[in-house]
């Protein structure tokens, strides 16, 4: 790309008319590589944004404001009904039909506190076109029917027991059910009710439970009129397409149907307070557990106006100044306080709302810690103000801000998603997207501001110390909190009921059975636009090493060179097999605190600087592999690397041969606080991941791999995280150091160590002479550690619940098929797609009212799961996996079903990855022994695949009765006992996380 040309769009400048668009400003992106467009449809006010590069793949996005005066979850019900069905797309569920039918990289819907949004990736251009065309039609002609209301949002029916009784059912209402049975989720709405009670953010945009109910279908359409108009829509489009075709498309399929109207979206700034508040929230905790350290305690402000960009650079720079690592004066003053485990939910800075925010705090504390807590933040802020800062930690602060604009990655969004991201909330607000993304600009402001004053120092007084605007925010454990509720629903469940006349319950039913109907209906999905087979390539992506390593290399090493935009990774993988199993569950937080406890050279505060000022990160995590060589056993490993700016590898790698060899865990204390720390980790994620835990729990017993990661990963490391914590001592914790200690030598010998190199040539060059160097450091130990671990596999298939504070329910069922090299692998994989698609969405989604139930096959293993998300039913969601089985052996989908599916699979074999990351994951697959040839002859029997075949498999591995089937449920206690009722000749063991 030229430095003054788009070759993509030629020609193209300020003020230039097209159409009925005007080109307002043109900007070349220059760290990017990019050019920025944005214009304005003068007749209607649209606003379009386009970021023009050489990325294929490419994305597409239409945003409304959504501010809701209330909390019955009116933006994100009809975010959800939207996608039930459009004018030129009368289908049940378009979008659903769509991942079918597409390639997409990724397609989602959004709904933030102020803002709804509808994006999509793809590297095909008929795609990009065909689901643009989906998603235009969706957002501004829906069809918004009363059923599909009933269904996403929430309704009444008869309870399924046969009695007159009322349920409430739902997807969104079961979904905030879910979400608000979540520490972090009330903490974080409670918070900005506390924060802006003058403005929109004071309504859960998501939805209060006890609220959604009172939403009616009329509050719905007005909704919508208002609000997805052109005149209140941001339209944004990314990659290597010619903008003139994206606006045509716009223009006719949409913008020539509407005239311009006030949407009357804007959100006025929160006004201000002159006295701090305090406020406490409480949220539910199971009976079993003891609430006295089960607070958290927070202090937040209100800060920038998010159109000030300078302002919100400065604050996220001052985040990391406070509390971005270890040494980081804020984090550092509130963990060796020991007053709590870890920094609490919502700690840091917010910048997705019209008013930023900052918030700093502990979690698992006493609430009569919280004047103390607010008394250590307070004066460590002061202190840091009228004493300076240290001028590493700001350096450190601005190189963690530059790398990360810098490195281009896929995670957790597609590239041109998250450029998105980074500038919508300002964008929305009327700010400047441009100067977010010419970041040097700010840099370059930044930089003169700190020769001429204290600039982070008078920030802290600014928004901080003399702003009144602040909430000492209380979230407090409730053990009747959960029963309370449910009695509080039945109440109000019971006088509905006792007002309805025998002609309203009728009609309930009736809507009930029409719902179903709906539900049941076969569609002509032939009306949505679709891919062909043929436009799918038979081949898959494959990246080659360079060439062959040094001579100077003492042992092979894997040479990838690639554009990284200056970024250099060093990767490696060190084997666990032969680890003693008595210290293997140990593994993962060895991971966890290996760079984080300091080295016999420098304490855990200094190392932690080293880091953050010359690196992107130093990672270690662990991985229970299928080996696709020697037998295909389990290959335990764990994967250590570090990233960095080309000019910093040299210090990078020091750091890195510090940690090999001087690593070190003797300081108890700091051993303390990430133990504590790390268990905090593991039990938030409980509610937020319980489908994920269910189906590792189930699967454990089906092979070591699976042991292993649900060991290392699942409810089991949690268990053993508690144990050891649970009795801390100075004795406890010197032995667990020795243990710690005891893994580290025995994994760090040249035997047992493969290492990638990812960057640019000058990068591969220079690194070459400190991988030999590293290399030889090594202990000589033979002992090679890529080999199945020594521990015993139990016989037992799990038919289990396990209990947590929950609303709702996680519901997993895993059986054994076969793996990726047999012939029926492919089949198997697009069975799983015609399952979720065609029975369990419907099932369990729209008749159950889950947020999701889904079928995965996992070809490295062989593993077919059946998986629930925030599931209302335990027990209804069982036999809809056996009705499952039979449904698919009945061929009761067509030719075109499996296309779709086959559709599917392609998309998720052929997502593509940046350079960087691309090149990682091929020296892992070369790891596990999973040749480029096996993943390309899999695609191309996948692409063979015809109906016939996939029954036949079906046949072959879809029989319940002939399988071992492991079935583990995670919800609330009182649901798991009622669920054994029904289950009773063959009920579910009982065990409480």
């Amino acid at each position: 790309m030229s430095a003054f040309t788009d070759r993509n769009n030629p020609g193209l400048s300020k003020g230039d008319q097209i159409d009925d668009y005007c080109i307002e400003r043109v900007t070349e992106l220059k760290e990017i590589s990019s050019f920025f467009y944005e214009l304005v449809h003068t007749p209607t006010g649209a606003r379009h944004i386009h970021i023009s590069n050489d990325d294929a793949e490419n994305t597409f996005s239409v945003a409304f404001k959504t501010v809701p005066s209330d909390s019955t979850g009116v933006a994100h019900i009809l975010e959800h009904t939207a996608l039930c069905g459009s004018g030129n797309f009368p289908v049940r569920d378009p979008f659903f039909s769509m991942l079918k039918r597409s390639l997409s990289t990724f397609m989602n819907a959004f709904t933030a506190s102020d803002w709804t949004m509808y994006p999509f990736s793809t590297q095909n251009r008929k795609d990009f076109y065909n689901l643009m065309d989906v998603y235009l039609d969706a957002a501004f002609f829906p069809k918004l029917d009363r059923l599909s209301f009933k269904q996403e949002g929430h309704r009444l029916e008869p309870d399924e027991d046969g009695s007159d009784a009322l349920v409430y059912k739902g997807v969104v209402y079961n979904e905030m059910k879910g979400a608000m049975s979540s520490p972090d989720q009330i903490l974080g709405r409670s918070l900005m009710k506390a924060l802006y009670p003058s403005t929109t953010y004071s309504n859960n945009s998501g939805g209060e439970p006890a609220e959604i109910p009172s939403l009616t279908y009329e509050q719905l359409i007005a909704f919508h009129k208002r609000h997805y108009h052109p005149s209140n829509a941001f339209f944004y489009t990314y990659g290597n397409l010619p903008l003139k075709e994206h606006l045509a498309f716009i223009r006719d399929k949409i913008l020539g149907h509407f005239e311009r109207i006030d949407p009357k979206t804007d959100v006025p700034s929160q006004p201000r307070w002159q006295e701090p508040r305090t406020v406490t929230q409480t949220y539910p905790l199971a009976v079993s557990e003891d609430p006295e350290k089960k607070c958290q305690i927070c202090l937040s402000w209100l800060t920038a106006d998010i159109r000030d960009t300078f302002e919100v650079l400065a604050l996220a720079l001052l985040e990391h100044i406070l509390l971005g690592n270890s040494a980081s004066p804020l984090r550092k003053a509130l963990i060796d306080s020991e007053l709590g485990s870890a920094l609490s939910d919502g700690t840091g800075f917010d910048a997705d709302n019209r008013d930023t925010s900052f918030t700093f705090g502990l979690k698992d504390v006493k609430e009569s810690a919280a004047p103390e807590i607010e008394r250590i933040i307070v004066e460590t802020l002061k202190d840091l103000a009228d004493k300076g800062i240290d001028k590493g930690l700001i350096a450190s602060a601005i190189h963690q801000a530059e790398f990360h604009r810098k490195e281009i990655t896929n995670h957790p969004y597609p590239y041109g998603i998250k450029l998105l991201l980074v500038f919508s909330g300002s964008w929305f607000h009327g700010g400047d997207p441009a100067r977010i993304l010419r970041f040097d600009e700010d840099l370059r402001q930044l930089n003169e501001a700190l020769t001429q004053e204290p600039f982070f120092e008078n920030k802290i007084r600014q928004y901080f110390l003399d702003n009144p605007h602040r909430v000492l925010f209380k979230l407090v454990p409730d053990h009747q909190m959960e029963q309370k509720e449910n009695e509080r629903v039945q109440k109000e469940l019971e006088d509905i009921r006792s007002k309805l006349s025998p002609a309203e319950l009728e009609q309930l039913k009736t809507d009930a059975e029409l719902l179903e109907q709906l539900q049941e209906t076969e569609e002509d999905l032939s009306q949505l636009p679709t891919l062909e087979l043929g436009d799918i390539p038979p081949s898959v992506e494959i990246v080659r090493e360079t060439g062959s390593s040094p001579d100077s290399l003492p042992f092979p090493v894997a040479i990838y060179q690639k554009p990284t935009s200056g970024i250099f990774y060093f990767d490696t993988a060190t084997g666990v097999g032969t680890l003693a199993a008595d210290l293997l569950p140990f593994v993962p937080f060895f991971c966890h605190a290996f760079s984080k406890t300091g080295t016999k050279k420098r304490d855990y505060t200094e190392l932690a600087r080293q880091i953050d000022a010359y690196t992107g990160g130093i990672s270690m995590s662990p991985h229970a592999r299928n080996s696709f060589g020697n037998g295909g056993g389990c290959l335990p490993f764990i994967a250590f690397g570090g990233k960095c700016l080309e000019r910093n590898q040299e210090k990078t790698f020091d750091i890195i041969s510090e940690l090999l060899f001087y690593f070190d865990f003797s300081d108890l204390n700091r051993l303390r606080s990430l133990l504590l720390e790390y268990r905090a980790g593991l039990e938030s994620m409980i509610v937020h991941n319980g489908h994920g835990l269910a189906i590792s729990l189930a699967a454990r017993n089906f092979s070591l791999p699976r042991s292993l990661s649900e060991t290392w990963g699942g409810v089991h490391q949690l268990q053993t995280i508690k144990g050891i914590s649970d009795k801390l001592t100075d004795d406890t914790l010197k032995s667990f150091s020795d243990q710690l200690t005891c893994i580290g030598k025995h994994l760090f010998t040249q035997n047992n160590f493969k290492i990638a190199l990812v960057g640019e040539e000058s990068a591969l060059s220079a690194a070459i002479s400190p991988v030999a160097s590293v290399q030889q450091k090594l202990g000589k130990d033979m002992a090679d550690g890529f080999v199945p671990p020594g521990i015993d596999l139990s016989q037992d298939i799990p038919r289990e619940g396990w209990s947590t504070s929950s609303a709702v329910s996680f519901v997993a069922r895993v059986f054994e098929t076969v793996r990726m090299e047999h012939e029926d692998s492919p089949a198997l994989a697009v069975i799983s797609k015609i399952l979720r698609s065609l029975y369990l969405h419907r099932e369990i989604r729209e008749k159950g009212g889950a947020y999701g139930g889904f079928a995965i096959y996992n070809p490295e293993d062989g593993l077919f799961c059946f998986g629930s998300y925030r599931d209302p039913h335990i027990v209804a969601t069982l036999n809809v996996y056996d009705t499952a089985h039979d449904f698919i052996r009945s061929g009761r989908y067509s030719d075109e079903d499996v296309k779709e599916a086959i559709l599917q699979v392609c998309s998720e074999i052929d997502k593509p990855d940046p350079p960087g990351p691309a090149a990682r994951k091929a020296f892992y697959r070369k790891l596990i022994s999973l040749s480029d040839e096996a993943r390309e002859h899999f695609k191309k029997q996948l692409l063979l695949l015809n109906k016939k075949q996939v029954m036949a498999v079906a046949e072959r591995y879809f029989d319940p009765s002939g399988k071992k089937q492991a079935v583990v449920v995670i919800s609330g206690e009182e649901k798991l006992k009622a669920a054994n009722d029904k289950l009773s000749e063959n009920p579910l063991t009982l065990y409480s996380i």
